[in-house]
């Protein structure tokens, strides 16, 4: 159990925003510090484990609570940090300085533990955790990655057809238009198909889509009613934020990897060899294993703790914290990246 408690780090980030809220000053700045220079550097210096579970373990680890325990706090902790935030922009006179940084703070929790947790809860097989998931999307305003991401992102990845996959030589900003618009508009068309198939209006209370665009108007709306026109925008700007953090996840998950048609014109089947991974323990831990992600692929209900490392995965040379921050300067990214690329897949 000793060693379970590593995945208390998860929760790193959520602890540096508050005492960034307490401290205020320069130390509004302690989230985005911690979170894309001093972890990169932690992450550099310790090691890698590439072990996997044995079977015993895994079979031990899979129906222990503490897992999933540590994935619920999320919802108190990330609504807590926004909702004590947006009181407090009416209680404190924040400086310019420390109302950026706090917002960057809010942000960074939001995009690590809302939407991160919110994409393992979503393929939960057990509707309420599924329902978790949503709600934790609500305050990044993208519900309808639910959606896109288990119908689209898990059938289409590595290939053109999805949006959250980038091309070979695309920088990460050029991505992060592309990704976003058409996951969007991807989110409306698996709806609009499910619509035809079971036959219901655009106005049934089946629309999911619907709903999520009136329940993320909704939290606006709670928002400006109960703290303010600049409540509401520095929600946005949180928002904002929170999926920025995710769409360069989603950048450096299949940098370039494609895979290859078949004679029959399809696909062929998502493989280990089609997401990038990373044995790093820090970014392991503090982002629920999401770096081991071609098994994830490999079956996308399979809980986080027990996911293993494949010897085939192409493996980042970094954590993936570091190699977030690398992709925000493409001539680096591309110069460290590239060459990794295998060259049958660099179209």
């Amino acid at each position: 159990m000793s060693s379970d408690l590593k995945y208390l780090a998860s929760y790193s980030i959520p602890v540096m925003v508050c005492i960034g809220l307490y401290l205020k000053g320069p130390w509004a700045f302690l989230t985005p510090v911690f979170a894309f220079v001093l972890v990169p550097l932690l992450e550099i210096a310790m090691p890698i484990n590439a072990n996997n579970l044995s079977a015993q373990e895994a079979q031990s680890k899979a129906s222990n609570r503490f897992f999933n325990g540590l994935l619920y706090l999320n919802l108190p902790i990330v609504y807590g940090l926004i909702g004590y935030f947006l009181w407090s922009l009416s209680q404190v006179s924040y400086s310019t300085p420390e109302l950026i940084g706090l917002t960057f703070s809010v942000g960074i929790a939001l995009g690590s533990n809302g939407i991160n947790v919110a994409h393992e809860l979503g393929h939960r097989t057990l509707a309420w955790e599924r329902t978790l998931g949503k709600l934790l999307l609500i305050p990044a305003q993208y519900m309808h990655f639910y959606i896109e991401h288990n119908y689209g992102h898990h059938v289409n990845a590595a290939t053109h057809e999805d949006p959250a996959s980038a091309n070979y030589k695309q920088n990460l900003y050029s991505f992060w238009v592309t990704s976003i618009t058409r996951q969007y508009r991807s989110a409306w068309k698996i709806q609009s198909t499910l619509r035809k198939r079971e036959k219901y209006g655009l106005l049934s209370p089946k629309n999911d889509m619907l709903w999520y665009v009136f329940i993320q108007l909704g939290y606006l709306a709670i928002v400006y009613l109960f703290f303010g026109p600049q409540a509401l925008l520095i929600a946005v700007v949180i928002a904002i934020v929170g999926v920025l953090l995710l769409e360069v996840i989603n950048y450096i998950e299949h940098y370039g990897l494609s895979r290859s048609k078949t004679k029959s014109g399809r696909y062929e089947r998502v493989s280990e060899k089609h997401s990038w991974n990373s044995n790093h323990v820090l970014g392991r831990v503090m982002l629920y294993e999401l770096t081991r992600h071609s098994d994830h692929h490999y079956r996308a209900s399979k809980k986080y703790q027990l996911l293993d490392c494949h010897e085939t995965s192409p493996q980042m040379p970094y954590g993936y914290p570091t190699s977030m921050v690398l992709s925000l300067i493409p001539p680096l990214w591309f110069s460290i990246m590239n060459k990794r690329i295998p060259a049958q897949m660099r179209t």
